[in-house]
């Protein structure tokens, strides 16, 4: 090829001038890196071409141009000099004699493609395809087309050190193909782009035209938009709100009236303004100030939740002598059932506020709390603004369901959304993101509800006060339905006007054997599976029975076989055998512990799906008792003779926590001692390896189960001595409470040992586990 170069380096020049006094011959070749100004012979490609200057041209200042033709290829076999310019010895290239088959088949091949180039390239004369098409030496036509096509220095110099005809026409193919492939993308690009262009233009001009018909006809729409920008300007002076808010709806409505009523903008603006204008910045309920009242409304309401009611009634009394007093955020924490959502409700009822409810169960996306920007299409408000606008009132009482259902995932963490929202501090300046304005939820009152604590992240849960709502006693149950379930369901089953006598007994039934909760929901289910079965027998006798009574007898005709067992104890002192007492999401349960010994080499088996806290337990319960073993009369290697197995019943249920620490002992020592464990006993505890109780969670549930399963004692932990007093006073005056420091008082307790005060006194003589005498069993009475 032909080409024209720019010269401008010393050493370059001092070599075109060489030349030039000669036989204008010189070696062209590449520099390695094009950044290098002062390339050395490293940084140069061996192989280069010999080029003849056809043309040198000098300017009065700057580089020299030149016009250089090459020749051949020629390979450099080593540098003469270096200053003032390169010489080099160099040899020409012999190209290899290739198969004339393949080779003409590749030129052909070639020259199709370099077609297809030139259809893409508008740069390349189409006479250039003749010229080729007239190339017979496979060679010379690879080095002409590569001097039209568009590629980089690396594929060039490869393409210049491929000696062979055949192999360069294959690359040079393969290196046009690619550029095809390139130059059809950049061509669907621009008619893409083309077509949208034309797309926005032909709009904007049909845009144009609608305008200039409705001017000709009167501009009714025009008129219309007017006649809304000024109710819209009527609001925004009327409506009481933050300066900061009034200063940006003044500043949207003039951007709002210099725009066209048909624009994309403008809607979006309008929208924004309607939103803050219809927000109650400043409109609020008056609380209720008379706690007499409020409490009176309350315990209308519900039943019990002591502690809840107390909470509400000291907030009221405290609003009532500092009027501005931020609102608490409470978290009511309970199994389900309970109350927790309607107990909101009275909340509001109580202190003489609206009520608005927002459940947060799967919510998983932020902007459902802060919502979205007004750069997005659709956006609105999140879910606190929307219901605020809603309920209409600056200070509702805010119920937030379900905050422990809250995920999260690529949108955001609404959990830390929300921390904003209920943190008193930092809630009276709460941004909306589609507003952009600071809003005060200072006045709001926010009840959150939540079935497990623990989900909460920490964060979040350090922001609440939370109150727990324990499942209800049997005897709060029987007070419910009595009181308020089944008035209601006679009401909504016609059968207000009927005379139905409810036994007490018939309704504890119902609460121990057809429902197992820790609420009133599946209670309130059976009692309206009562009244229909009521109004069926009213209807079919032709309404001539007005009087029925539901008993005990008559339960199982209307609801069917009992569904669930109650637990009781067992009649007979056992050996092996000890009563545990457990809390479960239903409330309490009584959880006996069998243990078997059986000749082995000491292995401790372990079943009833056990929880890993409980599996330790189990083990901690047996090396106390190894390390009694000379107490208790034990050889020091007992347990290299035997296997102690384990179980708790009802495996199907799973069971953890360390509260079964003593039973487990307890059975342990009784199976291993051949003594009997006193079943009008029941117990519940953490045990250490030294042997101490250590205190546990959910005594009243636990003491509760123990009086429905008729246990006449029940030992306790001593640090559990002060949540006696949740207790109701019904239970304490018919089972006897025990509080116990170590493990050796429990196994007095709980052994039917012959000599209950002796026992573990002194150490016995060592014996053989295995021909240990069962005992008789005390006098159940005599430990107490």
């Amino acid at each position: 090829m032909v080409v024209p170069l720019f010269v401008g380096r010393d050493k370059s020049l001092s070599a075109l001038e060489e030349a030039m006094a000669g036989d204008k011959q010189l070696l062209l070749t590449a520099q390695r890196r094009a950044k290098t100004d002062e390339p050395s012979e490293e940084d140069m490609f061996a192989i280069g071409t010999v080029g003849h200057i056809i043309q040198l041209l000098r300017f009065p200042k700057g580089p020299v141009k030149v016009l250089v033709e090459g020749r051949a290829r020629a390979r450099i076999r080593g540098f003469q000099q270096s200053e003032p310019f390169f010489v080099c010895d160099v040899e020409d290239v012999e190209e290899p004699e290739d198969d004339l088959n393949e080779v003409q088949a590749l030129m052909r091949s070639v020259q199709d493609v370099f077609e297809d180039y030139v259809k893409l390239n508008t740069r390349i004369p189409p006479e250039m395809l003749v010229s080729v098409r007239t190339i017979e030496e496979p060679g010379r036509l690879a080095d002409t087309i590569v001097a039209h096509v568009a590629l980089k220095l690396k594929d060039k110099q490869e393409l210049l050190e491929t000696f062979s005809p055949a192999r360069r026409l294959e690359r040079l193919g393969e290196l046009m193909q690619g550029e095809i492939e390139i130059r059809q993308v950049e061509k669907k690009l621009r008619s893409r782009v083309k077509k949208q262009m034309e797309k926005q233009q032909k709009e904007f001009y049909l845009n144009e035209q609608m305008q200039a018909i409705q001017k000709e006809l009167g501009g009714g729409e025009r008129d219309e938009f007017k006649n809304e920008l000024s109710e819209l300007e009527q609001k925004i002076k009327t409506k009481k709100m933050s300066k900061e808010a009034k200063e940006r709806c003044t500043k949207e409505l003039k951007k709002l009236k210099q725009m066209s009523p048909m624009s994309a903008e403008a809607t979006v603006v309008r929208n924004y303004l309607d939103w803050v204008v219809a927000l109650p910045w400043e409109d609020k309920t008056e609380d209720r100030h008379d706690i007499n009242e409020a409490e009176r409304i309350l315990d209308a309401e519900h039943y019990g939740l002591k502690k809840v009611k107390e909470r509400i009634l000291e907030y009221l009394a405290v609003t009532a002598l500092v009027p501005r007093q931020r609102g608490p955020i409470l978290c009511l924490a309970g199994p389900p059932g309970v109350g927790k959502t309607s107990l909101a409700r009275s909340i509001a009822h109580a202190t003489g506020r609206k009520f608005v409810r927002q459940s947060l169960g799967g919510v998983r996306d932020e902007a459902e709390i802060r919502g979205h920007r007004r750069t997005y299409i659709g956006a609105l408000p999140g879910k606190i603004i929307q219901s605020l606008k809603k309920v209409g009132s600056q200070n509702p009482v805010f119920l937030l369901d379900e905050i422990d259902k809250m995920s999260m995932d690529f949108r955001g963490d609404p959990a830390s959304a929300l921390l904003e929202v209920l943190d008193p501090e930092q809630n009276n300046t709460f941004n909306d993101h589609y507003l952009d304005l600071d809003y005060d939820l200072s006045d709001t009152m926010f009840v959150t509800t939540a079935n497990q604590v623990h989900s909460i992240p920490l964060p979040l849960h350090d922001r609440l006060e939370i109150i727990e709502l324990p499942g209800y006693t049997e005897w709060e149950k029987l007070a419910i339905a009595k009181q308020y379930l089944i008035p209601k369901q006679a009401e909504a089953n016609g059968l207000k006007d009927l005379a139905i006598t409810w036994n007490d007994d018939a309704i504890t039934m119902i609460i121990h054997r057809y429902t197992k909760e820790a609420g009133v929901r599946n209670l309130e289910r059976e009692l309206a599976t009562v009244c229909r079965k009521i109004a069926k027998e009213y209807l079919a006798g032709n309404r001539a029975t007005t009087a029925f009574e539901v008993t005990t007898e008559r339960l199982p005709t209307w609801l069917g076989v009992e569904k669930f067992r109650e637990a009781r104890r067992e009649k007979e002192d056992e050996i092996g055998l000890a009563n545990g007492l457990a809390v479960t999401m239903f409330g309490g349960d009584l959880l006996s512990a069998e243990v078997t010994i059986v000749p082995g080499k000491g292995k401790l088996t372990l079943t009833g799906k056990l929880g890993d806290v409980m599996q330790e337990s189990a083990q901690a319960a047996m090396s106390y008792l190894r390390s009694r073993a000379g107490t208790f009369g034990l050889s020091n290697d007992f347990q290299n003779k035997i296997d102690v197995h384990v179980h708790f019943p009802e495996g199907g249920i799973p069971k953890d926590g360390p509260s079964a620490g003593i039973v487990m002992a307890t059975a342990m020592a009784s199976a291993l001692l051949r003594i009997p464990v006193r079943q009008t006993i029941a117990m519940t505890g953490e045990v250490t390896l030294r042997g101490r109780v250590l205190p546990i969670g959910g005594l009243k549930e636990k003491i509760l189960a123990a009086h429905r399963a008729g246990i006449e004692t029940v030992l306790i932990p001593e640090d559990n001595r002060k949540d006696v007093k949740d207790v109701p006073e019904g239970v304490l005056e018919q089972i006897a409470i025990i509080p116990v420091k170590h493990m050796d008082e429990v196994l007095r307790y709980a052994l039917a040992h012959p000599q209950p005060d002796e026992f573990l006194r002194e150490p016995s003589s060592v014996v053989d586990w295995r021909i240990v005498e069962t005992m008789p069993p005390a006098d159940p009475r005599d430990a107490h």
